[in-house]
């Protein structure tokens, strides 16, 4: 069983913290250890904090550890990935050549770094670093000049003749008339 001490001013202090702080996890630690300093039970602090035992009993072992300055610290797992390491070479590489694809952009990080990455995980890193990657899309081919003087000179300019002579019919297709 914990046994811990609470002075007037480490109660006004959490008093006061449990409700000022900038941070809303400290305010809710604050605010379960001002309760357990007015003597309150174990069960009705959770039941109150809507916490477990092992989280009202974390919070007492860090107050008990380092006081209330131990309780402001937040200390989250934020993790990181492993492009970050080589995040200054592959910004480098990429600004001096773009690529034009995500697919493009995982392979040249596995060649550069030797770590795989899904072409999600690579447009977030790419992001990150400044660079947006677009969709590629076709852009059509310039239109071959001399293909269609041909075909105007030998198929087209033939067959309007040849209509104007009688010697060829045209058929519309009209869509059909609704009644």
């Amino acid at each position: 069983m914990l046994r811990l001490e609470f002075t007037e001013e480490v109660i006004d202090e959490l008093r006061y913290e449990r409700y000022h702080h900038p941070h809303p996890r400290v305010q809710h630690k604050m605010s379960v250890l001002y309760l357990k300093s007015q003597g309150m039970s174990h069960k009705d602090i959770k039941r109150l904090e809507r916490i477990s035992e092992n989280t009202l009993l974390g919070y007492l072992r860090e107050y008990q550890a380092g006081g209330i300055e131990r309780l402001k610290e937040s200390r989250f797992h934020k993790p990181t990935s492993e492009l970050e390491e080589h995040r200054t070479t592959l910004e480098a590489y990429f600004r001096d050549h773009p690529p034009a694809s995500v697919k493009e952009a995982a392979a040249k990080i596995e060649e550069l770094t030797g770590i795989k990455r899904s072409p999600g995980r690579v447009r977030i890193f790419m992001r990150k670093i400044g660079l947006e990657l677009h969709k590629v899309g076709m852009i059509p081919a310039k239109a071959d000049i001399e293909a269609q003087e041909k075909f105007i000179k030998e198929e087209l300019e033939p067959r309007i003749a040849e209509l104007q002579a009688g010697e060829r019919t045209l058929f519309l297709s009209m869509p059909p008339i609704l009644s």
